[in-house]
C-alpha cells in the first residue's frame, strides 16, 4: 500500500488514549479521546478491552465520558460525564445494566473522585456550594446589577481556568447506600488529590494553608499533605509547608505516605524526589536521595490528551510499601521505574524511545498497563507481565490510519558542547523519493518550552507535519532541560540566552558537520512558549536562518512579570530580576531590545487567552518589527491560551499547522530554487 506525507488535516483522525484502569478479572477500561470536525470539539468515550488484546469494545455510549475507576471488588465502573453546562457528573454501570445510572449530577461540578477500599463511599472534589441559598436574582425574579470584579490577591489569574471566580474547591464525600453527600472541608483554601487510607477511616489530600496574615498564599510556593478523619472530621497537617508536593500515596500497611515532591531549591528548575512521612505526620525524609532522576512526567509534546499518572503505585506481595512504580524523566524519554527498598532502580518499560505518560498495575500485581507514545506511532496501551517483563501492545487504535502515512523515525544524536555538557537531541532526515534528486535538505531548529521540560524522541504531529514538507526538523535538550540531572536542569537559571543559546547553535553546527546533505543556507528555526522566546532571541542576534516563527512567546521581560500568571517567580527564578530592581538587567535579556536587529522573516502566533505568556509579549514585539519595517506577521487565535497547539480548539491547531509549513515553505524553498 503506497503511503502518504502526513498533512496538517490529520490531527482530525487521530484517536488519543489515557487513562487505564484494570478490574481483578483482567478488564481494562480506558478513555478515547476523538475529534467531531462538524462541532469543532473533542469527545471522549470509555472503551474496554481483555488484557490479551481481545474484545476492544465501547462501554458507554456518551461523548464527554472521563475517569473510568473500577469499584474495589471490580463489578461496577464508575465515570465521569460532563453535562450541558459543562460540569460534570458521577454515574456508575453495573453489570447487567444496559444503561449507565446517575450517582451525582453535573451541577456538583466534580473535579476528580476516589473510591473507598471498601467499597462504600467515593470521596469528590467540587467547587460547588451545595444546599447554597437562592442568589437575589432568584429571589426576585430580576437580573443582578452588573458591577466591578474586585481582586485583592496577588495572582488572580490562572493559565486554563482564567481569573479567579472566588470558590474554592473542596472534599466531599457521597454515600451510596443512602445518597447522603457530606462536606468535609471548608475555608478560603483550596485541596486536591484525595486519597483513602486503606481502612477507609480517614482521607488525605492536597492543600496550601496559611495561618499567618501577614504572609501571602500566593508567593509561598509549597503544598502540603493533610489528613481527615471521617468519624469525627477532624482534619490535621501531615508534612511541615517546606516541600511542593504534587503526588502522593498511602503504602500497603497504611503507616506511611510516599510523596513525589520538590523542595525548590532552584525554583522550577529543581527536580521532583521521593520522600517519606509517618500518617500521623513528623519528619518528612527523602527516599533514595542517591537518584538524580525527575520523578513525574517532564515530556512535552503534541500527542497526549490527559496528564501523567500521579501518585506512586506499590508491589503487591510487599505490604510496608518499600518496592514502588514512578515515573521517571530520564535521557530523553519517560519509563515506569521500580524502586526498591534498598535503592534499587529499575526501568521495567524497556529502553526504547518512549513516553509513558499513565500508568496502572492489575490488583493481583502481575500486571503492569501503560499508555505511551513510541518513535513510530500516536500512543496506544501496552502490556508488561511483570513475571518474565515480556511487553505487548493492547490497543490498535491507529493501526489503520498509520498504515497509510509515511512517518519519518527520529534519528539520536548526542555530542558534547563547548563548554563540556552532554547535549542530546533527535533529526529527521526525510528521504528523497527522486534518486536523482540533488539539492540539499533544508532544516529547521524546533525548540521546546519550559525551560525545565524535555523533548522526547517519540511521535509528534508537528514535527511529522515540517518533515513531510521535505524538512530535516532537529530538536534537542539544552541546559536548562528535565532528564539529563539536577545540575544539568538548573544551569540555565539567571543564564538565559547564555549557555542554552550556544547548546542550540552548537545543535546546529554539529547537525549540518554530521549530515553532509543538510544546506546550510536554507535554515528555519521555531519554537513556543520558552522556546518562543529563544527564538525571538536567536533572530535578533543570528542571521543566517532565513524564516522564523515563534508561538506563545515572550519578547520583554519586564511586562512579562506583571502580567503573566507566573510572571513573578519565573522572571526572578529564571531569568534573575524583578523589574524594580534589576530593570537594567531584565531589558538586556528582553529580544524586545533587540527587535530593531531583526533581519529574518519572521511569523507570531499567539493565543488571545493566554495568560502564562499574555499576547500582549506577541504584540509588542509586532509593533516594534513593523516600526522597523521587517518581515513579519501576526496570527492571533480566539479562544486559545497557552495550549492551544495541545488542547486548543481543532481548527485552530490545523491552521496553526498549515500557516507555520506556509511561512517556511515560502521562504525556505523558494530561497532554494532561486539560488
Amino acid at each position: 500500500m503506497n503511503q502518504r506525507p502526513i498533512i496538517p488535516e490529520d490531527l482530525n483522525r487521530y484517536r488519543w488514549i489515557s487513562q487505564p484502569v484494570v478490574n481483578q478479572s483482567g478488564q481494562v477500561a480506558y478513555v478515547e479521546q476523538t475529534i467531531d470536525r462538524l462541532k469543532n470539539e473533542y469527545n471522549t468515550q470509555i472503551r474496554g478491552i481483555g488484557l490479551d488484546g481481545s474484545q476492544d469494545v465501547a462501554v458507554t455510549d456518551g461523548v464527554k465520558d472521563s475517569a473510568p475507576s473500577w469499584s474495589p471488588e471490580g463489578d461496577k465502573l464508575a465515570f465521569l460525564r460532563a453535562g450541558d453546562g459543562g460540569g460534570k457528573g458521577l454515574w456508575i454501570l453495573t453489570p447487567g445494566d444496559e444503561q449507565p445510572a446517575v450517582l451525582l449530577s453535573a451541577d456538583h461540578k466534580i473535579l476528580s473522585y476516589v473510591w473507598s477500599p471498601d467499597g462504600c463511599s467515593i470521596a469528590f472534589i467540587s467547587k460547588a456550594v451545595l444546599n447554597q441559598e437562592e442568589s437575589t436574582e432568584e429571589r426576585s425574579g430580576e437580573p443582578a446589577p452588573l458591577r466591578g470584579r474586585v481582586f485583592e490577591r496577588t495572582t488572580p489569574k490562572a493559565e486554563g481556568s482564567g481569573w479567579w471566580d472566588g470558590l474554592y474547591s473542596h472534599l466531599f464525600i457521597y454515600e451510596l447506600a443512602s445518597g447522603k453527600v457530606t462536606q468535609l472541608t471548608s475555608g478560603e483554601w483550596s485541596v486536591s488529590s484525595p486519597a483513602w487510607s486503606p481502612d477507609s477511616q480517614s482521607l488525605s489530600y492536597m492543600s496550601k494553608q496559611v495561618d499567618d496574615h501577614e504572609l501571602d498564599p500566593d508567593l509561598l510556593y509549597f503544598t502540603d499533605v493533610f489528613s481527615i478523619r471521617i468519624a469525627d472530621r477532624v482534619s490535621f497537617k501531615v508534612t511541615t509547608s517546606d516541600l511542593l508536593v504534587s503526588q502522593f500515596s498511602y503504602t500497603p500497611d497504611g503507616q506511611r505516605l510516599v510523596l513525589i515532591a520538590s523542595d525548590r531549591e532552584y525554583g522550577s528548575g529543581s527536580h521532583n524526589r521521593l520522600y517519606e512521612v509517618l500518617v500521623s505526620g513528623g519528619t518528612v525524609k527523602p527516599i533514595s536521595s542517591h537518584l538524580d532522576m525527575q520523578f513525574g512526567n517532564a515530556a512535552l509534546g503534541d500527542m497526549k490528551s490527559a496528564p501523567a499518572s500521579p501518585a506512586p503505585l506499590f508491589e503487591q506481595n510487599d505490604p510496608a510499601g518499600n518496592t514502588m512504580y514512578v515515573l521517571g524523566t530520564h535521557g530523553g524519554s519517560v519509563d515506569v521505574y521500580r524502586i526498591s527498598g534498598d535503592g534499587e532502580c529499575q526501568s521495567i518499560t524497556g529502553t526504547s524511545e518512549k513516553d509513558v505518560y499513565q500508568y496502572t498495575l492489575s490488583p493481583d500485581g502481575k500486571a503492569l498497563i501503560y499508555a505511551a507514545l513510541t518513535e513510530d506511532r500516536p500512543g496506544e496501551l501496552y502490556y508488561v507481565h511483570m513475571d518474565d517483563g515480556q511487553v505487548l501492545r493492547l490497543t490498535h487504535r491507529n493501526d489503520e490510519m498509520m498504515s497509510e502515512l509515511e512517518v519519518h523515525r527520529p534519528e539520536r544524536i548526542e555530542f558534547t558542547s563547548s563548554d563540556g555538557w552532554p547535549i542530546q537531541g533527535w533529526i529527521i532526515r526525510p528521504e528523497k523519493h527522486d534518486p536523482s534528486e540533488q539539492a540539499k535538505t533544508p532544516m529547521i531548529l524546533q525548540i521546546h518550552g519550559g525551560p525545565h521540560a524535555m523533548y522526547t524522541g517519540t511521535f509528534s504531529h508537528e514535527i511529522q507535519s515540517l518533515a513531510a514538507q521535505g524538512y530535516a526538523v532537529l530538536w534537542v535538550n539544552p541546559r536548562g532541560s528535565m532528564g539529563y540531572g539536577q545540575a544539568f536542569a538548573r544551569a540555565c537559571r539567571g543564564d538565559f540566552a547564555g549557555g542554552d543559546y550556544r547548546d542550540l547553535m552548537e545543535a546546529v553546527e554539529y547537525a549540518l558537520a554530521t549530515y553532509g546533505e543538510l544546506d546550510e543556507s536554507r535554515l528555519g528555526v521555531g519554537g513556543g512558549s520558552y522556546g518562543g522566546v529563544m527564538t525571538n532571541w536567536i533572530v535578533a542576534h543570528n542571521h543566517r536562518f532565513k524564516a522564523a516563527v515563534t508561538q506563545r512567546c515572550i519578547s520583554n521581560w519586564l511586562s512579562m512579570y506583571g502580567t503573566s500568571d507566573i510572571g513573578i517567580s519565573y522572571v526572578e527564578g529564571v531569568i534573575g530580576g524583578n523589574p524594580a530592581h534589576h530593570a537594567e538587567w531584565l531589558w538586556s535579556r528582553s529580544p524586545l531590545a533587540y527587535a530593531h536587529q531583526i533581519e529574518t522573516p519572521l511569523l507570531i502566533m499567539h493565543g488571545e487567552q493566554d495568560y502564562r505568556t499574555p499576547i500582549a509579549q506577541a504584540e509588542e514585539l509586532y509593533t516594534t518589527l513593523k516600526r522597523y519595517g521587517k518581515t513579519t506577521k501576526l496570527i492571533r487565535y480566539p479562544g486559545s491560551n497557552h495550549s492551544l497547539l495541545k488542547i486548543g480548539k481543532p481548527s485552530l491547531r490545523v491552521d496553526s499547522f498549515e500557516q507555520v509549513n506556509r511561512w517556511f515553505n515560502q521562504y525556505l524553498q523558494e530561497a532554494g530554487e532561486e539560488a
